[in-house]
């Protein structure tokens, strides 16, 4: 049976042949893993769609859960994500990121067309945009059902300005719950207001972060505290590595 479907290449890897498995991020069927003799090394235009950081159509064959890919059409190529030594290195973060989280064959339209967002907005920034992975991850939680509680301490209800981030509570405590667990290392009291920024996040389009630089100190602060996020309810380690933060700060 022949299908066709929107997608992103997350990665490849080869098999025995000549032959690749290419994993898809696709807008139809969620990731896939499909079957190809191309290789993406060739000068034939059909080599791009298999490479990452393209979108394209892709026709495929379709027996008993098995993909093949039979043609594509390149729909956008964000070449300049590749050809920027920081804009890959944000790139290849969120690929990984998604690879990680993402269910096999399960649609997530929201996030598929996030995706798209982050690749135009990393490709028409500046190289240092080290903000934008972050802003992806933080926007992929209410996703994918694992949005931290921001409006209220999460064990006793109290609207408070003086706030901690539990990993373990999913989301802010006060100072009054916080005295009961102060040995607790995955309880963050920040330097910045943690609330407004990752409201910030959630709220504003890939866009807006094209232009914004956190400071180095908040950006570290942020990054341990969503990397340790991401790897309690996530189990994904490894996500917003430090070599993200601008080399001239």
């Amino acid at each position: 049976m022949l299908v066709s479907a929107d997608g992103i290449v997350l990665r490849q890897r080869k098999i025995s042949g000549g032959r690749r498995i290419i994993h898809i991020f696709t807008k139809e069927y969620g990731l896939i893993s499909v079957g190809t003799n191309i290789n993406e090394k060739t000068k034939k235009k059909s080599a791009l769609g298999v490479r990452p950081f393209t979108y394209a159509r892709y026709e495929l064959y379709k027996n008993k859960g098995y993909y093949n890919l039979n043609n594509l059409e390149v729909k956008k190529s964000y070449y300049a994500i590749g050809e920027d030594v920081d804009k890959y290195i944000s790139g290849s973060y969120v690929l990984e990121y998604l690879f990680k989280v993402l269910e096999e064959e399960h649609v997530n339209t929201n996030i598929f067309n996030l995706t798209l967002d982050f690749f135009d907005a990393l490709a028409d920034g500046k190289s240092d945009s080290h903000t934008l992975p972050m802003a992806f991850v933080v926007k992929t939680f209410a996703m994918l059902g694992v949005m931290p509680e921001l409006d209220a301490c999460v064990r006793c209800g109290k609207v408070s300005e003086d706030v901690l981030f539990s990993i373990k509570d999913g989301g802010i405590i006060c100072s009054e719950c916080y005295k009961n667990d102060v040995q607790d290392t995955l309880i963050f009291k920040t330097n910045f207001d943690i609330v407004k920024l990752l409201q910030y996040f959630i709220k504003k389009p890939m866009k807006n972060f094209v232009k914004i630089q956190l400071k180095p100190e908040v950006y570290d602060e942020l990054r341990k505290i969503i990397s340790k996020y991401i790897e309690y309810y996530l189990d994904v380690k490894g996500i917003l590595s430090d070599k993200l933060i601008d080399k001239d700060h």
